[in-house]
């Protein structure tokens, strides 16, 4: 499909109606022109987190886990690299 609007001398135009609602555009939404060698494509900046859900694809069979989980491994981290800066720190490293 082709669509077209008109560049005011203020280097203004509209979107048609059919190209925002390709791209779920409502006022205030910001859109990026992305320019490259096949020309310039409009895309939508801001999406809401939801309309990333299965972007990757579906999960494997099995994978994922849970807030526990997660906070379990977040603190390990945190204890590990603890534990870094107070060896480095007493090796009197920066």
């Amino acid at each position: 499909m082709n669509h077209r609007s008109k560049i005011t001398a203020k280097g203004q135009t509209t979107i048609p109606v059919e190209v925002r609602d390709a791209l779920n555009l409502k006022p205030g939404d910001q859109i990026r022109y992305v320019i490259d060698e096949s020309g310039v494509h409009l895309m939508r900046k801001n999406r809401h987190i939801s309309e990333l859900a299965g972007l990757l694809g579906n999960p494997p069979h099995g994978a994922g886990a849970s807030i526990e989980d997660m906070d379990k491994a977040i603190g390990e981290y945190l204890a590990e690299d603890d534990e870094r800066i107070r060896r480095e720190w007493h090796e009197g490293r920066p």
